[in-house]
């Protein structure tokens, strides 16, 4: 029999028997007990993929201890490794159906995903078991709460109508109380003051009047319903362009790159490639800074949609409770129809393909499948929408199940194929923490560049931006540290959520 500690963070033990017939050795069970416990330092200390790693080697000598997969389905958690974490507390539950934090570690994984009801299955069963734990038993009622929110929003939906949150707004009727002394549109219309005064009153931590908010965000609506799913971009030949990654409402990092690399302007182009928002706590901020800059400078500033800009990731991460929370719930529901018209891609001087996640899982498809996908909708489970928003690159070639749950992994034989078909040098994309901020991968052709340093103020990354001009096309990466902000922790807007995910 060997014994081994329970969950990370827990002071009891369980037992976890090997199966009858198995054959591992004594050296193999104390080997494997000791990678575990060297994983479990790694991972107190923040350091997943490092933790990934022993407790991988630990299921190599003994594959038969549930706890050594919930431990590693925990660090995919961290990771945002959703599929993985899931198949991992599946095989824990496998080896042990008694073990109540392989259920706890399935439904993580599914609420990290918005699958509640699959989640609220687990949570049930565990409250079922242990009818006294409190933990529990509030975890079941607050996934069973989300759930039945969900039915009851699909049952009042009704397809026939056709008016939308933006028709619903009457900024006549919004007045600008006197004790107001934040920046004012001009005449309805962003300006480069506006911009210059906006930051500084976000760097105060003031908050802009919801009636320019409001104006903010049905302008930038109605150009985005005007653009194509693909946009086209010509740099001049002389011309530097920027591309920047994730910025996950780390506003003083984007703040910090707007120091480094000069504000956006007519002859300062910049791309924000996905993720604006969710998981920090200053992602109002963000989003109303870009849409500004957006509206200053509609045909030298980009914005991608991400797989964080949608609903369900935004209920779990945090900035639906963050505009709630600075504005109100009809503004949250506003962002979602404005997100809906976000463009999915863009190509620089036809040889350069920048997405937020990554390619596809079938192959033929082409620019002109991207420019037509009807993208005014929130992102599908499976398809070329799906697969720009959450694919991963992967260092072997072929394409694999996404370590998401969501999209796909492709290979360096995939995007060789891609590029080929459609005429192109290379692409970039976003999605992925990297150490360096930007990682060169598919031999040169495909650039991954991500732009929240220290990610949620634990990754200790550093954060990149990609510069390029016009008549070469090649990158050239500029990296950074975290910059400090206010003391308001990451996901601080995310209420229960976070804790139906620990």
């Amino acid at each position: 029999m060997v014994e081994v500690e329970k969950e990370l963070g827990d002071g009891e033990t369980i037992s976890s028997d090997t199966q009858e017939g198995d054959t591992v050795s004594q050296e193999n069970v104390e080997n494997a007990e000791k990678y575990k416990a060297e994983a479990n330092d790694l991972f107190k200390k923040q350091n997943y993929n490092a933790a990934i790693d022993l407790y991988t080697k630990a299921i190599v000598l003994n594959d038969k201890v549930a706890i050594y997969y919930a431990n590693r389905s925990f660090a995919y958690l961290k990771t945002e490794c959703f599929g993985y974490a899931f198949s991992d507390a599946s095989k824990a539950i496998e080896l042990d159906k008694t073990y109540i934090k392989g259920y706890y570690r399935r439904a993580a994984a599914n609420m990290s995903q918005g699958k509640f009801k699959e989640a609220l299955k687990d949570y049930e069963y565990v409250t079922r078991v242990r009818p006294t734990d409190k933990d529990a038993r509030m975890k079941y009622n607050e996934c069973n709460k989300i759930v039945k929110k969900i039915a009851f929003e699909k049952a009042i939906s009704v397809t026939a109508v056709t008016k939308t949150i933006a028709d619903s707004i009457n900024l006549d009727a919004m007045t600008i109380e006197n004790e107001y002394k934040g920046p004012e549109l001009e005449d309805g219309k962003v300006t480069l003051e506006f911009m210059t005064e906006l930051m500084e009153l976000f760097k105060n931590q003031g908050k802009l009047h919801r009636k320019y908010a409001y104006k903010i965000l049905l302008d930038v609506k109605t150009y985005f319903m005007e653009q194509s799913s693909l946009v086209d971009i010509k740099i001049g030949d002389e011309d530097k362009f920027t591309v920047c990654g994730d910025i996950h409402g780390q506003f003083y990092d984007l703040m910090n790159i707007f120091d480094l690399n000069g504000l956006p302007s007519t002859t300062n182009p910049y791309l924000f490639n996905g993720d604006f928002v969710d998981r920090g706590s200053f992602s109002v901020e963000c989003i109303f800074t870009l849409f500004g800059f957006k509206l200053l400078y509609p045909n030298h500033f980009y914005m991608s949609r991400g797989n964080h800009e949608s609903i369900t990731m935004n209920q779990i991460y945090g900035f639906y409770g963050e505009v709630k929370a600075k504005y109100t719930a009809q503004m949250a529901d506003l962002f979602t129809e404005v997100y809906n018209w976000l463009p999915l891609a863009h190509c620089l001087n036809d040889r350069v393909l920048v997405m937020h996640g990554g390619l596809f899982s079938q192959d033929n498809v082409t620019l002109e499948t991207i420019r037509t996908i009807d993208r005014n909708r929130q992102p599908p489970e499976d398809g070329p929408m799906c697969e720009l928003l959450w694919s991963d690159p992967q260092p072997q070639n072929g394409r694999a199940p996404s370590k998401r749950g969501t999209g796909c992994q492709f290979g360096p034989d995939v995007t060789k194929a891609f590029l080929e078909l459609n005429k192109l040098d290379y692409i970039i994309r976003s999605h992925e923490v990297k150490n360096d901020g930007y990682e060169v991968a598919h031999d040169g052709k495909c650039i991954t560049v991500f732009s929240a340093p220290n990610y949620c103020d634990t990754m200790g990354n550093k954060g990149a931006y990609i510069t390029l001009i016009g008549k070469d096309m090649k990158p050239k990466f500029t990296t950074y540290e975290a910059v400090p902000h206010p003391k308001i922790q990451p996901m601080a807007y995310a209420y229960n959520l976070v804790n139906l995910m620990s």
